[in-house]
């Protein structure tokens, strides 16, 4: 007697949807000029928590922020500030949470938590630590610190999702040095292994990690190849151009039967020209004069307060 076939099939998300589906979920995406002024705002947001707190990782939030911009004010994640915990939202969740300033500059603009909060950053008693704390932050999905760890979280949600025939997506930002650690590989063999397409990762390819270029490191190459033959579904682009990311998270959207990947060529330091493609910004904040160079380069306003 053949014994049946355990392998996971796929399920329809349309038919596993609940009523709340249909809900209105989040706010309106803003228009292409809008969502790029509010870019470069973060930016400055990174730049200034940085140096107030005097510690920090600049680099890999600035070449992060156009992302995370796209995530929450671009029209793909579904989320309502004001109620963190609405069990049909979306969930985003930064695995490479060293870059905690780019994630905490967007939460604010979104109105989870208020904007004065950002001169907190990696103080005693802050909501906003060095690396993100699910217990503290309204608007944290998992607590980061050792790398290598959010996709296999993310795979834990979207399953749950799944149990509970709930219709909410599940988003991972991954470090390209962060890829270096074995767990991001066995997790990507489960995630396709369990046909996760309701589950995206994304890949801040900026091509240098702490102790260098990627290449020099641990080389990753040929990345695209790598998730392809894990099962994933592969979409490349230009981490910077805020059109192609949207279309991008459109296109893993539509993707069924497997998770999606999209890998987004990045600049570390994005946007401030002493920062960029430099290893030392990776965890060193700006100090002094470099602080009001980084703010001009980003398009400062006088007039724009902080906190």
């Amino acid at each position: 007697m053949t014994e049946p076939s355990r392998e996971p099939k796929p399920q329809s998300r349309a038919s596993a949807s609940p009523p709340e589906a249909s809900l209105s979920s989040s706010p309106q995406p803003l228009a292409a000029g809008a969502l790029a002024a509010l870019a470069q705002r973060l930016r400055r947001q990174v730049i200034r928590m940085t140096a107030q707190a005097a510690s920090g990782h600049p680099g890999g939030s600035l070449s992060a922020t156009d992302i995370i911009a796209t995530l929450y004010f671009g029209g793909v994640l579904r989320h309502r500030p004001k109620e963190p915990k609405w069990e049909g939202r979306d969930r985003f969740i930064l695995s490479k949470g060293h870059a905690a300033p780019a994630l905490y500059a967007a939460l604010a603009e979104a109105g989870y938590f208020p904007q004065a909060e950002l001169a907190t950053l990696r103080q005693l008693g802050s909501r906003l630590q060095g690396h993100p704390d699910m217990t503290l932050t309204p608007g944290v999905e998992m607590s980061a610190g050792s790398l290598g760890q959010g996709l296999s979280f993310g795979i834990g949600m979207a399953l749950a999702g799944r149990l509970d025939a709930r219709p909410y997506r599940v988003y991972i930002l991954l470090g390209d040095g962060e890829c270096d650690e074995g767990q991001v590989w066995e997790a990507a063999m489960a995630a396709a292994h369990f046909r996760l397409d309701h589950l995206t990762a994304m890949v801040d390819r900026n091509q240098q990690q702490i102790d260098g270029w990627t290449k020099d490191v641990m080389n990753l190459e040929p990345l695209a190849d790598k998730w392809r033959a894990f099962g994933w579904e592969v979409i490349e682009a230009d981490g910077h151009n805020l059109a192609q990311l949207q279309a991008a998270f459109s296109q893993a959207q539509s993707v069924v039967g497997k998770p999606a990947v999209i890998i987004a060529h990045t600049i570390k330091g994005k946007g401030v020209s002493f920062m960029e493609n430099n290893p030392k910004f990776h965890g060193t904040a700006p100090r002094g004069d470099e602080v009001a160079q980084a703010l001009a380069e980003l398009g400062a306003d006088p007039s724009e307060r902080w906190p």
